[in-house]
């Protein structure tokens, strides 16, 4: 039986072979390390040609290893009217070519509110994203657009944030990023089963049941301060209680991709699965 969740890195494991190397290598090196699952962290820039996401689909295919993508960081859905279609084209490149390369799920930062409410922020992102999903949809690109839950309090990203920008848009779903979201408060909380356990119903009352089957999950230890998110941990160095979110995740019978971010992501990664099969008493 398989597990509901599927385990990987973002970004190609510390321990990727010179060769092949590249993506075709992280997904080999990320399969014989039992991990059934890639991020492709292009985030800096989509620089990738067609031959190249040949290459990863086909290399991705035959390792059984599912993909998504990172877009690049220089994106913001609240950026000037100057600034859009520049923000614009890196999204739909990260689309364009990451469905190519086969992956379902294009994840993003979706900006920042520059000091401005979020409702007022909202109702510029909304269409601006629905516009995007609606472009993709026209050229039958199935890819889920996923606005990543951010770290910092000035950031466009709390998790009413994504949940209003998915419920509003057909083709876009929260990344849940757990270590973000326990740093943006700043005061040490969202760490129990009882905060999880609100997450999780706040997330089912606005995309229903199903949608907790094919969550997209980024995970790492983490450091923060007052305003949150200061840089990413070794699971072992953060108070991050883990075994409180996955029993939360058990309880809500959650499933899809949880993808480590930490300085040792493999490593991580590997331990996050066992933690998983601890307590979900799931085997592979």
């Amino acid at each position: 039986m398989a597990l509901s969740f599927q385990f990987g890195t973002v970004g190609a494991p510390i321990g990727t072979p010179k060769r092949p190397g590249g993506s075709v290598g992280a997904i080999e090196f990320s399969k014989s390390l039992a991990l059934d699952t890639f991020e492709l962290g292009w985030v800096q820039s989509v620089r990738v040609t067609e031959a190249t996401c040949a290459l990863i689909k086909g290399k991705a295919l035959e390792q059984k290893v599912s993909l998504s993508v990172h877009a690049p960081y220089f994106f913001n859905l609240n950026a000037t009217d100057e600034e859009w279609p520049k923000s614009r084209k890196r999204l739909m490149d990260a689309a364009h070519y990451g469905n190519l390369a086969g992956a379902t799920d294009i994840i993003f930062h979706p900006g920042s509110y520059f000091e401005r409410p979020p409702a007022d922020v909202l109702k510029v992102a909304i269409p601006r994203l629905k516009d995007c999903a609606k472009e993709l949809q026209k050229v039958k690109n199935p890819v889920i657009l996923r606005p990543e839950t951010m770290g910092k309090s000035a950031m466009l990203g709390s998790l009413e944030d994504t949940l209003a920008m998915s419920e509003a848009i057909k083709g876009v779903q929260p990344c849940l990023d757990f270590a973000h979201l326990h740093a943006r408060p700043g005061d040490g909380t969202m760490n129990t089963v009882k905060e999880w356990t609100r997450l999780l119903e706040a997330y089912q009352a606005a995309l229903g049941k199903e949608a907790l089957k094919s969550l997209h999950i980024h995970l790492s230890g983490i450091e923060y301060g007052p305003k949150g998110e200061k840089n990413h941990l070794a699971l072992k160095e953060s108070d991050l209680k883990l075994n409180a979110l996955l029993e939360a995740l058990r309880d809500f019978g959650c499933g899809g991709r949880i993808l480590c971010e930490s300085p040792i992501m493999e490593e991580d990664a590997q331990s996050l699965k066992k933690a998983w099969m601890k307590v979900s008493k799931e085997k592979e």
